[in-house]
């Protein structure tokens, strides 16, 4: 008998927050870190601009992998391991997480049965592998049933679907080691101020004004600026240095953000290069590491953002295709600042459920593959 030329891995396609992509179970994958990645590869269909040969969208934002399995760790339902799989290059980056992704986590594990659901609603208590932080996701489940209907609205994503509150624990250095990396709020690169920040993701936030520009640009204004770009990348390469991550060439972080006064009634307008294009909107973590950045006294946000100085803090980024609200409790002991939670609402939606092939000459596949119940070993690519 012929052995096929095709190998089929259980998969759901899912929309979480503004970005969307396969989700696997942990089990039905390879457990060695290089098979995964060739699968991953294969799978989203890089490197290739189009991603032709696969399900990637041709966009970073549509070329994102989740993978999930049940957690032994005391307190966490399951673990999320996030891959960004790069549109045109053979690279997987296991290196930081998604927050957008981590908003359909939790329905995903429900309806995989890693989680039992409740009524009205199912707390998932996430650990996010990446960067060894922890989130809750609260997912509606009225009858015990995940519903992906409801009022809430998000921008970027259109319609309404049902409202998932994401709390953020203990993200403060969740890459870095430290929510100010070089122990400055406020740092020289280049001959240009920056804050070096990182709460859940490594970014260096800037000022628009400070590369002549307004902040209100249109994405593809900027993404054509090839001058600017390069600005922004070498700015980005020294800064991977001063924030302990090495030589972020082929890297993803830290991202940058270039920040303005706001226009909409928000406390901060916001243009994201993730890290070479710059984003349509802004991502989750994106957004917590920015609007840290912006409660944080004497940062590059200083005389652009006005928040009150309360315990609780709204911060409203404004973006390229809305506004994104994240909610803050801090505390300001000692000079410095400490992020107890971070809290803000996303939507998820399952956009279909089948089995994705890649090519057996990639991988053959398992003889049998293990319970849901065993979580997978994953290694950083």
């Amino acid at each position: 008998m012929s052995r096929a030329s095709q190998t089929s891995i259980p998969c759901t396609l899912m929309r979480g927050g503004t970005s969307k992509g396969p989700f696997f179970l942990a089990s039905d994958l390879p457990s060695d870190g290089p098979t995964r990645d060739r699968v991953l590869l294969a799978a989203m269909g890089s490197p290739d601009p189009r991603q032709i040969d696969g399900v990637g969208g041709a966009d970073p934002l549509t070329s994102k992998v989740a993978i999930v399995s049940r957690s032994s760790r005391p307190g966490i339902d399951v673990e999320y391991v996030f891959a960004q799989v790069s549109v045109d290059r053979p690279l997987v980056d296991v290196t930081p997480t998604c927050g957008n992704m981590l908003a359909a986590v939790g329905p995903f594990a429900i309806e995989r049965g890693l989680v039992a659901p409740t009524d009205p609603i199912t707390s998932v208590t996430i650990y996010m592998v990446n960067t060894g932080t922890v989130a809750v996701a609260h997912v509606p489940t009225p009858g015990g049933e995940v519903t992906y209907a409801g009022g809430a609205a998000i921008a970027g994503v259109p319609g309404t679907a049902a409202a998932i509150r994401i709390d953020f624990r203990d993200t403060t250095g969740s890459v870095c080691g430290a929510l100010l990396p070089t122990g400055n709020a406020l740092d020289q690169l280049d001959g240009i101020e920056a804050t070096l920040i990182d709460n859940g993701m490594p970014m260096v936030v800037l000022r628009a004004s400070d590369f002549g520009k307004s902040g209100y640009e249109a994405p593809a204004e900027l993404n054509s600026d090839q001058k600017l770009k390069a600005r922004l990348e070498a700015i980005r390469i020294l800064a991977g240095e001063r924030m302990g991550l090495g030589d972020v060439h082929s890297k993803v972080i830290p991202k940058i953000t270039l920040i303005a006064p706001p226009q909409s009634g928000g406390h901060v307008m916001t243009r994201t290069f993730i890290p070479h294009k710059c984003h349509p909107a802004i991502g989750v973590l994106m957004a917590v590491t920015v609007g840290t950045a912006c409660v944080l006294p004497g940062s590059v946000a200083y005389g652009i953002v006005s928040v009150q100085d309360e315990p609780v803090q709204q911060v409203s980024i404004e973006h390229p295709s809305g506004e994104f609200s994240v909610e803050f409790q801090v505390e300001h002991t000692g000079g410095e600042t400490k992020v107890i939670r971070s809290s803000l609402i996303r939507t998820a939606r399952a956009l279909f459920r089948g089995e994705l092939l890649v090519p057996a000459n990639v991988w053959v596949g398992k003889e049998s593959r293990p319970s849901a119940d065993v979580p997978g070993t994953m290694q950083h690519a």
